[in-house]
């Protein structure tokens, strides 16, 4: 196999020069094509973090000279993604795990009585958090416009009880990729006295994002889909909510003062602010990673990064319109706009097979499954616009089907800022011969995972 090296990527990320072996024992360049589930760290940030790391030291409470550093960078990188996040004036920065992590925050700091809205579309990070918090929650199905979305929403509030009420609604799909109307839909809820949190997981990465432009009251999002992978998250926004509700974590650090009483308990005085819901020792690398992948982000120029990330997405798009056995998966149409994202099954495939196919006879890394949106891969499949049931095989998909359902799932392609034109050109080639020519290896489904085991002599491929 003879693959063409072109790294022609807008950022340098780590592992673009990372050789994984194939099936055949060859090995060649990894075309990483996953980035919806973890994008790789930018090289700037490992650079940031690198420099960073011999100063480590305490947050908040020390009096030693690297505690003070560490402090001074911990609350510089909240200033960072405030700029970043281009948020009001009283909004405030509060460092999470992860986005899931950040609307279980949120989830635990709402008003009791709140009614929660979201589309069944949504992935389970901000679809779950509410009902398990013990909240009411109404689900809007799947809509197949922006219109139908913000109608939906519209007519779902206007029969609420009175009370206060949460829509929570992402910025792009994490299986389609599709942009969602966050404005028009916040507009919507704000005129029936509604509040908005808003799923930046996928956006953020991908496009510019003003919460003041947007209006919506809060935003959660990843470190490690925005190029800074060091387990760490932000929920910002308005604090009242987060103010008046009972700290996430009760731990060092949300704490003003503990003390005894004399009838034997303890009394506490919370923190406000982000301190309040930052119990425990700070993941100041993480926030300090974040921040430096929002500065390099800036720095590049999201102008710049959309445009090229919209010349692959149209690369991308039209190739596989030239395969007639693919159907990408869309809710607004094939021409809706997207990010770097998309999904796809292939008739005559198990899409797991496929994605094995292309990782052992390719070096390709894609993701296949039902990627933690589960409702809407299953509206997505289910529906009537022509895709072909994926086939029981030996290398079936890993996640169970419900009862009397044939096998769901599909192959989801990402990318970013890191991208070289190479991968995708790299992608659309293997799914070709795939298709063309089927596998040149024989796979098996081994603990949940299909491997290659044996080769197919077609001669259809020299190495």
């Amino acid at each position: 196999m003879s693959l063409a090296t072109d790294i022609c990527a807008p950022l340098a990320v780590l592992g673009a020069d990372v050789q994984v072996p194939l099936a055949s024992g060859e090995k060649v360049g990894y075309a990483a094509l996953d980035y919806a589930a973890s994008a790789p760290a930018l090289q700037r940030v490992w650079d940031d973090v690198a420099a960073y790391a011999p100063y480590y030291g305490s947050v908040h409470r020390g009096a030693g000279y690297l505690s003070q550093l560490s402090t001074d960078l911990f609350e510089q990188s909240r200033r960072t993604v405030a700029d970043f996040l281009d948020l009001r004036e009283g909004d405030q920065v509060v460092f999470t795990r992860a986005t899931t992590d950040s609307l279980n925050l949120l989830a635990a700091a709402v008003p009791a009585g709140t009614r929660v809205f979201a589309f069944e579309t949504e992935h389970h990070a901000s679809l779950l958090p509410w009902a398990h918090a013990g909240l009411g929650v109404t689900y809007l199905r799947a809509p197949r416009s922006w219109a139908e979305a913000v109608a939906a929403l519209d007519a779902a509030l206007a029969e609420a009880p009175e009370g206060p009420k949460l829509l929570c609604v992402t910025g792009a799909s994490n299986v389609t990729g599709e942009l969602w109307p966050v404005a028009e839909l916040t507009r919507t809820a704000h005129r029936h006295g509604a509040r908005v949190v808003l799923d930046a997981a996928q956006l953020a990465p991908h496009h510019r994002v003003s919460v003041r432009e947007l209006d919506v009251d809060w935003i959660a999002f990843s470190g490690h889909k925005i190029y800074a992978p060091f387990g760490a998250g932000v929920l910002a926004g308005r604090a009242d909510w987060l103010d008046a509700a009972e700290p996430y974590l009760a731990g060092g650090g949300a704490t003003r003062t503990v003390a005894r009483e004399t009838d034997g308990s303890v009394a506490v005085q919370w923190h406000t602010g982000p301190a309040r819901h930052e119990a425990g020792s700070p993941n100041v690398i993480g926030a300090y990673a974040i921040a430096s992948a929002c500065r390099a982000l800036s720095e590049a120029g999201f102008d710049a990064l959309e445009a090229r990330e919209r010349q692959l997405v149209d690369r991308l798009t039209a190739g596989l319109a030239e395969i007639p056995q693919v159907k990408v998966l869309n809710l607004f149409g094939a021409d809706s706009a997207r990010v770097g994202v998309l999904s796809f099954v292939v008739r005559g495939w198990n899409s797991s097979h496929f994605s094995a196919a292309l990782s052992a006879e390719y070096g390709i890394g894609v993701r296949d499954g039902l990627f933690c949106a589960h409702p809407l891969v299953r509206t997505l499949l289910g529906d009537e616009s022509g895709v072909a049931p994926s086939p029981v095989s030996e290398c079936g998909a890993p996640e169970p089907s419900l009862p009397g359902e044939r096998s769901l799932n599909a192959i989801r392609v990402s990318f970013g800022a890191g991208t070289p034109d190479e991968h995708v050109e790299r992608l659309l080639t293997a799914v070709r011969e795939l298709v063309t020519d089927g596998a040149a290896w024989n796979y098996r489904n081994e603990g949940g995972r299909c491997v290659a085991t044996v080769q197919v002599d077609r001669g259809r491929r020299e190495g």
